[in-house]
């Protein structure tokens, strides 16, 4: 067994929460790309483009949990995996065609410092076995941004399988057979994912500010600004309440064991609840600029699916995590839904509240900090 680095069990470093500012990026952008097509093709794109960046996001939050950023020349090389970030990031809202090249090209920059890093770490016979799927990911990205058409399409589901599903599919070569080789830091994981969802709420309170039309303010409007501060606050009371009992539970765990448990708990969970608050904050922007007509059924869905979407990342989690499914969380994801119908037949903001209130029930019904699991 090959321990992390000593340092490795410390906190999250200041320059790690400043990479997660500039991935949050991503956040905001896939959320103008969904507002302003509001479609399922639409969410498809969202849904592509989160995935394909999703992995090497998570790449990095282990890369530092092994190698943790202390001396310049590590700051500085993570910030040319920033670069990368930033640059697909901008290309995003048009990554499918104008600017897949833009894309590509950063794709390929982060894919690169990671591996770098990643090599020379107490981990480098996982970040061996993560090459040939890092680099055939982002070579399929590149040869897309060639292409028109459904042949761009393809490449992209290819590269985002080739990452997601193909270690599974190929357990032997991949890095799942050499991950019980190294210790993960079970806390520094838990806070830095707790930052990153931290963060890209904060976009939802953007949303907020971006669709108020000051020039034409209601007391309508002004009631739900507030509501719709309430509703990111529900989401974040909700993720925080089982993290004292994430870390427990990854802490008794074995070390190989643990490094399984983290990458089911942090891999799809996470990214199923970073794309509900995508779709949240699409939502969020469609009633506060409107609060007192109808939502149409595409923003009335953002927005309940959205919050359903979010719930279940987080109930994925604690399932991953052997802390089971309170009741009170899986009838919160099915009543956020059952409140489309008010967005789409009375008014917006109607909606918004009765989300808020399905959502407090639910935080006074649940467990407050739920028991951990011994391994």
């Amino acid at each position: 067994m090959s321990p992390a680095d000593p340092d490795t069990a410390g906190r999250v470093t200041t320059v790690e929460v400043f990479f997660d500012v500039v991935f949050v990026f991503t956040v905001t952008q896939l959320a103008l790309v969904l507002e302003d097509d509001l479609t399922w093709a639409g969410l498809g794109r969202v849904v592509l483009v989160l995935g394909v960046l999703w992995y090497p996001y998570t790449g990095y939050a282990w890369l530092t949990n092994q190698v943790p950023p202390r001396r310049p020349a590590q700051k500085i090389t993570l910030f040319a995996g920033m670069a990368g970030f930033l640059l697909t990031s901008i290309a995003i809202p048009a990554a499918f065609t104008d600017t897949g090249l833009l894309f590509a090209l950063g794709y390929l920059v982060l894919t690169g410092v990671h591996l770098i890093m990643f090599g020379r770490s107490a981990a480098r016979a996982a970040a061996i076995r993560l090459t040939p799927y890092n680099l055939a990911a982002a070579l399929l990205i590149l040869l897309a941004a060639f292409v028109t058409g459904p042949a761009t399409y393809a490449l992209w589901v290819a590269a985002a399988l080739v990452q997601a599903a193909l270690p599974y599919l190929t357990p032997r070569h991949s890095w799942i057979r050499v991950a019980g080789t190294y210790e993960v830091a079970a806390g520094h994981l838990v806070e830095r994912h707790g930052l990153l969802v931290i963060v890209a709420l904060g976009e939802s309170v953007v949303a907020i500010g971006a669709g108020v039309d000051i020039h034409h303010l209601t007391p309508g409007t002004a009631g739900a600004i507030v509501m719709a501060l309430a509703l990111p606050a529900a989401l974040w009371w909700t993720y925080f309440t089982d993290t004292r009992a994430a870390t427990a539970t990854l802490d008794a765990a074995e070390p190989r064991v643990r490094t399984h448990l983290a990458a089911r708990t942090f891999v799809l969970p996470h990214y199923l609840l970073l794309l509900g608050i995508v779709a949240t904050a699409t939502g969020i922007h469609a009633v506060v600029a409107h609060p007192d007509a109808p939502a149409g059924t595409a923003a009335a869905l953002a927005l309940a699916g959205g919050v359903a979407l979010y719930l279940t990342g987080v109930g994925a989690a604690r399932l991953a995590l052997g802390l089971g499914l309170p009741l009170s969380r899986a009838a919160g994801a099915v009543a956020v839904l059952a409140a489309v119908p008010l967005g789409v037949w009375t008014v917006a903001g109607a909606q918004l509240a009765a989300v808020i209130v399905v959502l407090i029930a639910m935080l006074l019904a649940g467990p407050r900090h739920p028991a951990a699991r011994t391994a």
